[in-house]
């Protein structure tokens, strides 16, 4: 049996200011999960940014929309009471009050900077342990081997540090590890949540969820671009669904242009993501009914070779839904060829998608249990509490 933990633990993210189902999921994945290890758990988002209004695609000041959104599914899972928001138009906390938020910060015995939503202040300093949680690697290695100053500052602030670049350190990596002392992770997940068995048996398409295309995090490195974007990768697999004879639908945010015609021409199916990425249950119904995921990795990812894996790819396991991903260097860590099969290539990824359809049952049984081994929030959490020694 896992030993059950005892203390305070508070978790930094930024669900509200970017209130998709996916993130919101994220969050819950390590709320739930620390809180089942034995922990007192709280959530607090103090980043003291403007919020993003997915409706017009655009930061606002006004939170209460995004609030209406995220907290009901705070509230059902049992934070309802612990929960604070710092609100960038007012400057008030809301939830709890800021004197409890502070308090918190000072005697948790850990604080999650998940995401690295917050930038650390001068309240952050009374923080026992500071953790830095990153799930999007990439910047801050490169800004930090160039000595730049938030990197560096932000370096100093935090105590440990955790990343889904689970290659960062290998001779193949481009990610410089500099001289911090990382732990690799990977994405948890409930697998209760995501469970077995929800959607029909034998669905039809294949599908994945999320932004087309991304700015302002690429990096150079060598002299070199590496694009912070999936849409360069997914230029190159748009062909795939019809080479497959394959039903592929991407819940995305594109809507027009050349892509868009050559991934229809392609036999890819677009779906609007909103508002389906704004409901909880509605994404993991979505996530659930497919037949599996198809995607790609951003390009940072990809030619850096981190290794990093994604937390949405994560759930299409959890769920029993065998996954068709491009390779980043996450396949020296993780068994690929049943449940999860990776690619370099146009060519690799229709045969990938063949071989799922061969034997659609046995792939999906082992899509479950990778999750089971490799992304089980109770394994991977209780990993992190224990390189903590909380």
């Amino acid at each position: 049996m896992k030993r059950k933990h005892k203390g305070k633990i508070v978790v930094q993210h930024l669900a509200i200011r970017y209130p998709f189902a996916g993130v919101v999921w994220q969050l819950l994945h390590h709320l739930v999960g620390f809180e089942r290890l034995g922990f007192e758990v709280y959530y607090l988002e103090d980043h003291w940014a403007y919020v993003y209004d997915p409706l017009r695609v655009s930061p606002m000041p006004d939170a209460g929309p995004n609030l209406k959104l995220v907290i009901p599914s705070l509230e059902r899972y049992g934070f309802g009471g612990r929960w604070g928001f710092l609100d960038p138009a007012s400057g008030e906390y809301l939830g709890m009050s800021r004197e409890r938020c502070r308090t918190l910060l000072r005697e948790a015995d850990a604080v999650f900077n998940l995401c690295v939503a917050t930038r650390p202040r001068e309240e952050h300093q009374s923080c026992r342990r500071l953790v830095y949680l990153e799930t999007d690697p990439g910047p801050f290695q490169v800004n930090l081997a160039r000595g730049e100053q938030v990197a560096m500052e932000t370096a100093r602030r935090h105590h440990e540090f955790f990343t889904y670049a689970y290659n960062i350190g290998a001779p193949d990596c481009l990610l410089p590890a500099g001289a911090i002392k990382w732990h690799r992770t990977r994405p948890p997940v409930l697998l209760d949540i995501w469970h077995q068995g929800v959607g029909p048996a034998q669905p039809a398409a294949f599908t994945t969820v999320g932004t087309w295309t991304n700015k302002g995090n690429d990096l150079e490195i060598g002299g070199q671009t590496y694009w912070w974007s999936k849409h360069v990768n997914f230029r190159q697999v748009l062909d795939v669904a019809r080479r497959a004879g394959q039903e592929i639908e991407l819940a995305t945010d594109l809507d027009s242009g050349p892509d868009y015609e050559r991934a229809l021409a392609g036999g890819f199916r677009i779906r609007p993501v909103i508002p389906m990425s704004l409901d909880l249950e509605a994404y993991r119904e979505y996530v659930s009914s497919s037949r599996g995921e198809f995607t790609v990795a951003k390009d940072s990812y990809v030619r850096t070779r981190s290794g990093w894996f994604s937390d949405r790819t994560a759930t299409y396991l959890a769920a029993g839904r065998p996954v068709v991903t491009q390779f980043t260097g996450f396949e020296k860590y993780l068994p690929t060829g049943v449940g999860l099969l990776g690619f370099g290539d146009a060519a690799e990824a229709v045969e990938a998608i063949k071989k799922v359809n061969a034997d659609y049952p046995r792939h999906a049984r082992a899509a479950r249990e990778l999750a089971q081994e490799y992304f089980d929030a109770a394994k991977l959490l209780e990993e992190m509490v224990l390189a903590l020694a909380l």
